[in-house]
C-alpha cells in the first residue's frame, strides 16, 4: 500500500465557475498565493449536448460556447500570464473527439471543442519564445461518466431523461491513465479512445469524404433512435 506524503498545505480546493469570468483572476491568484506557482493547468470544464438544430433554442448555443469555449480561454489567460513570467508551464485542455470530426445531435458540442482545438493551435504559435510552455490538448472518445446526465437539450431549462448504458465506453481510469502518460511527454493532441471511434478519428483525418459517407449512415440511425426516446451513444463518438 502506498501512502501519500501530501500534507494539507499541499492540498487546495476552489469552487469555481467557467461562467463567472469576473472571478478567474482572484481565483488564479488565491492559488499563486498558497503555492507560489502553478506547474499545470488543465482545462476540464464542460457540458455536451443532445438534441437537434433543427429543435434548439439559440440561447442553449450560447451557453455552450460560455462554458465550454470562453470559460476555459478566460482562466487559460491568468494562468499563462503567470507561466510566462515564469517561461514554464503546461497547459492542458480536455478537447474531444468532436474536435476533429462531426456529428449529429451535437452541433453546438462540437462547434465549442472546434473552437477550443483552433484556439490552442493558434496560441501554440504565439508562444515559439516559451519552448518550455506547452499546449497539449486530449481528445477523448466516449468514456465512462456524468456528461450524458448533464448534457444541454434543446432548452435550457430540460434535462434528458434517458441516459443510456455507459459499459461499452472506456473506463474513467484508464482515460485518466492515459491523459497523465500524454502530459508527462508533451503530446500536442493526443486521441484517447477505443475502436470503433478511434478509426472513425483516422478516417476523419486521412479520409474525410469515406468519414462523412459513414457519419450520414451512422448519423440517420442516431436521429431515429433519438426520436424514438432511445438515447444511443454507441453509434456516435462523443
Amino acid at each position: 500500500l502506498e501512502i501519500s506524503s501530501l500534507s494539507e498545505n499541499d492540498i487546495l480546493v476552489l469552487r469555481l465557475d467557467l461562467t463567472d469570468r469576473s472571478s478567474h483572476e482572484a481565483a488564479t491568484n488565491s492559488v499563486l498565493k498558497h503555492f507560489g506557482k502553478i506547474d499545470v493547468l488543465v482545462n476540464n470544464g464542460g457540458r455536451s449536448q443532445r438534441s437537434l438544430f433543427v429543435d434548439t433554442n439559440l440561447d442553449v448555443y450560447n451557453a455552450i460556447i460560455e462554458l465550454n469555449y470562453l470559460g476555459t480561454i478566460s482562466l487559460t489567460k491568468y494562468v499563462l500570464n503567470h507561466m510566462i513570467q515564469r517561461k514554464k508551464g503546461k497547459i492542458v485542455t480536455v478537447s474531444s473527439v468532436m474536435g476533429i470530426m462531426g456529428a449529429p445531435l451535437a452541433t453546438g458540442y462540437c462547434a465549442s471543442k472546434h473552437a477550443l482545438q483552433g484556439f490552442f493551435n493558434s496560441l501554440r504559435t504565439e508562444l515559439t519564445d516559451y519552448p518550455e510552455i506547452s499546449i497539449i490538448q486530449i481528445c477523448p472518445g466516449p468514456v465512462q461518466s456524468q456528461i450524458i446526465q448533464n448534457v444541454f437539450t434543446e432548452n435550457l431549462a430540460k434535462s434528458i431523461e434517458n441516459s443510456g448504458d455507459q459499459s461499452h465506453k472506456m473506463p474513467t481510469d484508464r482515460c485518466a491513465r492515459l491523459t497523465l502518460v500524454s502530459v508527462a511527454n508533451d503530446v500536442k493532441e493526443a486521441w484517447i479512445s477505443d475502436h470503433p471511434y478511434l478509426a472513425v478519428c483516422y478516417l476523419w483525418q486521412y479520409a474525410p469524404t469515406w468519414a462523412w459517407w459513414l457519419m450520414n449512415r451512422m448519423g440517420k440511425r442516431r436521429i431515429q433512435n433519438f426520436k424514438s426516446g432511445i438515447v444511443s451513444v454507441q453509434s456516435a463518438p462523443l
